[in-house]
């Protein structure tokens, strides 16, 4: 499975080609910002609407990660869905999905700002949580170590075969790590926004996800 395997507090971790952060001494996958629903919450409010397959591509996405890792723990780390009234009307055949998938798993939902009270969907809820030396919450914090985080859907551009490219990434540094979202139609946040500029040290990395991920100083 295409990965970039580096070492955050001592602890072996890869980032996936598909977002997902894989902790193999744990049988840990963490995915951050599945915003499970957004197509049907855009047409409640009157957006413009999406193509509403997004769920059913997140969901196949994640089954495919939980097959070739065999994790048996899993943490979704906030905003799995895009609101709570996305989680209220998520279709039964995707709530029995979602069930499939938790089956034999402890499986952990940490709040996030988009869904921040519990769902009806199984597994665990939690503000945070806390494995070895890892802390696991949604929005990182400035004062934080050993963090690992979401929230900001970061992104880094790249100059490959002569063209720019960009993809959602990964960014680490000495204190925090910062997920990219991994849901389908999530969009991203430059590396350079000032707002990841000051969480992030100024040797940190940023892994690009895609087939086969790649780690460059990040993009400023």
């Amino acid at each position: 499975m295409n990965g970039y395997g580096f070492s955050f507090f001592g602890e072996a971790l890869v980032a996936l080609g598909s977002g997902a952060l894989h902790w193999p001494e744990q049988r840990l996958l963490c995915v951050s910002d599945l915003h499970l629903g957004k197509s049907e919450r855009r047409a409640r409010m009157g957006e413009a609407p999406l193509p509403p397959y997004e769920t059913r591509d997140t969901l196949l996405r994640l089954e495919d990660d939980l097959r070739h890792t065999g994790a048996r723990h899993v943490i979704c780390l906030g905003d799995s869905f895009d609101d709570s009234g996305a989680a209220a009307t998520l279709p039964e055949d995707e709530k029995l999905w979602i069930s499939r998938l938790q089956a034999g798993r402890r499986w952990l939902w940490i709040e996030g700002n988009h869904d921040p009270g519990p769902i009806d969907l199984g597994g665990s809820h939690r503000q945070e949580e806390r494995i070895g030396p890892l802390c696991f919450r949604h929005i990182a914090r400035p004062e934080a170590r050993a963090e690992v985080s979401g929230h900001y859907h970061p992104k880094a551009r790249l100059a490959l075969r002569g063209a720019s490219v960009s993809r959602p990434a990964f960014l680490v540094d000495r204190a925090r790590l910062i997920l990219p979202a991994y849901g389908t139609y999530t969009g991203g946040l430059r590396s350079h926004d000032a707002a990841l500029c000051a969480l992030m040290d100024p040797d940190a990395l940023a892994i690009l996800t895609g087939p086969k991920p790649v780690a460059v100083p990040m993009p400023r």
